[in-house]
């Protein structure tokens, strides 16, 4: 028998966005999450990646952890159920809205300080408060592992204006993207938090071909 060659790396990424929250009636990442299934199915995936899931999560800290590792732990399930081979990466994608931006934010860390500047959607606001106590204080901060220097490279040449931050903020963005590094650390796989600006500032349709071809490089990665 001849030898074979090394099997292709498989990525599984699972998306989710959130629903409205304070100021932001209309969340373009619950609208671009709900509809990136059907325009994948369209346009056809990047070799090698395939969407594990999209969920739309409540834009919620404390009161949503339960629907939050819900999804989490599901990844890890889904995963066994196919073998979960070796060759295999899973990455956490989390689209959230800034308001106050007109470009996209590859956010390369989140930070272990819940300070909400209103309540959130289950009106819970809490104030220099550590998400994970046991992680220490609100200064401890998680990194991702994608090369996001290299990912808005290619996504610049590509035509979009989107740039690497080091602030994801306070508020229930930084609070979910706080959770899943640790999980992500913990089990093995990447997470990778994306602001967006609203459609006022770049349309619909930009930001669909937007997550496509943000889905084309991380297929593209080895890491």
């Amino acid at each position: 028998m001849g030898s074979e060659g090394p099997s292709p790396v498989t990525t599984t990424v699972h998306v989710t966005g959130f629903k409205k929250f304070h100021g932001v009636a209309d969340n373009p990442t619950e609208k671009i999450v709900r509809n990136l299934a059907s325009f994948m199915d369209t346009r056809g995936l990047p070799k090698g990646l395939v969407l594990g899931s999209c969920t739309v999560l409540e834009a919620a800290g404390q009161g949503a952890l339960g629907p939050l590792y819900q999804l989490l732990e599901s990844t890890v399930v889904s995963g066994r159920g196919r073998g979960m081979p070796a060759q295999e990466r899973v990455i956490l994608l989390h689209f959230g809205a800034n308001s106050g931006s007109h470009r996209f934010a590859l956010e390369n860390r989140a930070v272990n300080e819940a300070t909400f500047r209103c309540p959130d959607e289950l009106g819970w606001k809490p104030q220099r408060t550590p998400i994970i106590s046991s992680d220490g204080n609100i200064l401890h901060a998680r990194q991702t592992t994608l090369p996001l220097k290299e990912i808005s490279k290619s996504l610049q040449q590509m035509g979009y204006d989107v740039m690497p931050s080091d602030d994801a903020g306070r508020f229930v963005c930084n609070y979910v993207y706080y959770h899943s590094l640790k999980f992500a650390e913990k089990h093995g796989m990447t997470s990778l938090f994306v602001h967006f600006p609203l459609f006022l500032a770049i349309d619909e349709e930009v930001q669909m071909q937007f997550v496509a071809s943000l889905l084309e490089v991380l297929a593209s990665l080895n890491f």
